[in-house]
């Protein structure tokens, strides 16, 4: 049966829209794992604990682009004092303990939003209304613009990583962490900083994600589970890969969505993690080692 051109432009659009936004959760899960080797779980608590700072922000402010900046700022800083008080004492003890730590965190951090918060998802507002018009189909416009602001900060994260100075001592600690060190680079604070920055990155996603659809105690579940999926597609630590496969994969689940229902369609995303460590268990976007 063949399908009607509007609807899939629409589902193309789609697909990219909720890619991004799982770029850019998978971006900060691939900074911590790329350079400090956690596999961390708490991502996705991080994520949900930002879209709360953005309810909140945007209830006293209501001001949402202001709840970005703070819930940035915010859950950077929580991410921080995670890594100092919880993971740096065990980040030299092997992955299964920073695995189990993370474990932890996140049922903590899930129990608490629960407690302060309740079950029932909040909605929230979209700060750009209007549609435009697509094949006789109407199209929010803040679905565009969450693709474009999560490529923006994507984008910033880039060149920070190219041209800053901590940017420059990011790529060196990854690269050798001992030499970076013996090189004067304050390699302990770094760490922190990468913790900081991908905790943040995950706060930005769920103030994007929120008005499209609620925020609630358990939302990062969902997203934590796709983006460990991208991960592992995109090759574990590479950034590029990392947004490519976000990409691939939310186009391959919103394409499935035409002929199965939403929560079917992820099961294609289980069917490309499968082929992917079967065929290719580097990832996709990334260079087979010799």
């Amino acid at each position: 049966m063949g399908v009607p051109l509007d609807q899939l432009l629409i589902q193309t659009i789609n697909g990219i829209v909720t890619g991004m936004i799982l770029a850019l959760v998978s971006s900060g899960l691939t900074l911590i794992f790329g350079i400090m080797d956690v596999v961390n779980f708490a991502h996705g608590e991080l994520l949900m604990l930002g879209a709360y700072v953005g309810v909140l922000t945007l209830a006293a402010t209501g001001n949402f682009w202001l709840a970005l900046l703070s819930a940035g700022l915010l859950i950077g800083l929580l991410g921080a004092a995670i890594y100092l008080v919880t993971l740096r004492p065990l980040i030299d003890r092997g992955p299964l303990t920073t695995i189990l730590a993370t474990f932890g965190i996140s049922l903590v951090l899930q129990n608490v939003a629960l407690w302060q918060f309740g079950p029932v998802s909040r909605k929230v507002a979209e700060p750009i209304g209007g549609h435009f018009t697509l094949f006789y189909l109407d199209y929010p416009w803040y679905r565009i613009v969450v693709a474009l602001l999560s490529a923006a900060i994507i984008g910033g994260f880039w060149l920070f990583l190219k041209f800053g100075t901590w940017g420059i001592w990011i790529r060196a600690t990854t690269q050798d962490r001992v030499m970076a060190q013996a090189m004067g680079i304050p390699v302990p604070w770094v760490l922190t900083g990468v913790f900081a920055i991908g905790s943040a990155m995950a706060a930005a996603s769920g103030v994007l994600f929120g008005p499209l659809s609620g925020v609630d105690p358990t939302m990062g579940l969902g997203w934590i589970l796709r983006a460990f999926i991208v991960v592992v597609v995109g090759g574990m630590g590479s950034l590029g890969g990392s947004i490519a496969a976000a990409i691939l994969v939310s186009l391959l689940e919103a394409y499935a969505s035409l002929w199965v229902s939403p929560s079917q369609a992820i099961i294609v995303s289980f069917v490309v993690l499968i082929v992917t460590l079967l065929f290719r268990p580097t990832g996709l976007f990334v260079a087979a080692p010799k």
